[in-house]
């Protein structure tokens, strides 16, 4: 096996904008979307019934961390954003 320095990761610049910096970039046109699991997602919504713990969900958070849309598939993500003017839709 080859010894490999380790690398260090370099810390992104990004992380450390402002919310006005983060805004002036166009940080309130991008949206990321997760599966979640319904245990999880009732960590930090009381709206999750305890049935739904092992349900799949899809969050759609802003970019600065907003929650925007909680869907059961992605089609219902889909659906949702299509008529949304969000320039980039990452998926995380």
């Amino acid at each position: 096996m080859q010894d490999r320095p380790e690398e260090a990761i370099a810390d992104n610049p990004l992380r450390h904008l402002t919310a006005a910096q983060f805004m002036a970039l166009g940080g309130n046109a991008v949206v990321f979307i997760r599966a979640i699991k319904g245990n999880k997602l009732s960590e930090f919504m009381d709206e999750v019934a305890d049935e739904a713990a092992d349900e799949e969900f899809q969050l759609v958070v802003s970019a600065d961390g907003q929650p925007l849309l909680v869907a059961d598939t992605p089609e219902a993500v889909t659906e949702w954003l299509s008529d949304k003017n969000f320039g980039i839709v990452a998926l995380h």
